[in-house]
């Protein structure tokens, strides 16, 4: 497989990551196609482990939020065997759910991304994603 190839598969897990947490429906399927069994997400809020209740993890976050958009730049990814490496910035626009008479700005961060991906019996995975929060603005949520 060329190493283009990969970088291409690989690159494209974080895509479907960023665009299923705003589209798509996050369930077990989800998460077993972009995620190893011992997968670990660190967010500077919380972090999860594993596979199990990851589809959970990521619902019970995003319904603190009326809507979400995530927005990341192409990924930069290092292959070496069946391991690899990522690297990428994401910006985040979090829409408050409305309350009556009161309208809050978008919460809206960016983040430095890294990852680690790696060869399994079905294909790449993710093993690893950590996102460092770089700035923000905006109303956090309640």
């Amino acid at each position: 497989m060329k190493i283009s190839h990969v970088n291409a598969e690989i690159s494209s897990l974080f895509d479907r990551y960023a665009l299923g947490l705003d589209y798509d429906e996050i369930d077990d399927a989800w998460t077993s196609g972009l995620f190893t069994k011992d997968v670990l997400i660190e967010f500077p809020v919380s972090r999860h482990v594993g596979i199990d209740g990851l589809a959970e993890y990521h619902r019970k976050a995003l319904a603190m939020w009326a809507g979400t958009h995530h927005v990341n730049t192409p990924s930069i990814v290092s292959v070496t065997g069946d391991r690899a490496t990522l690297r990428a910035n994401m910006t985040s626009v979090h829409v408050h759910h409305p309350r009556e008479g009161e309208e809050r700005p978008h919460y809206v961060s960016g983040t430095y991304v890294t990852g680690d991906a790696v060869h399994t019996e079905h294909g790449w995975r993710l093993s690893r994603l950590s996102f460092e929060l770089t700035w923000k603005t905006g109303n956090p949520p309640d």
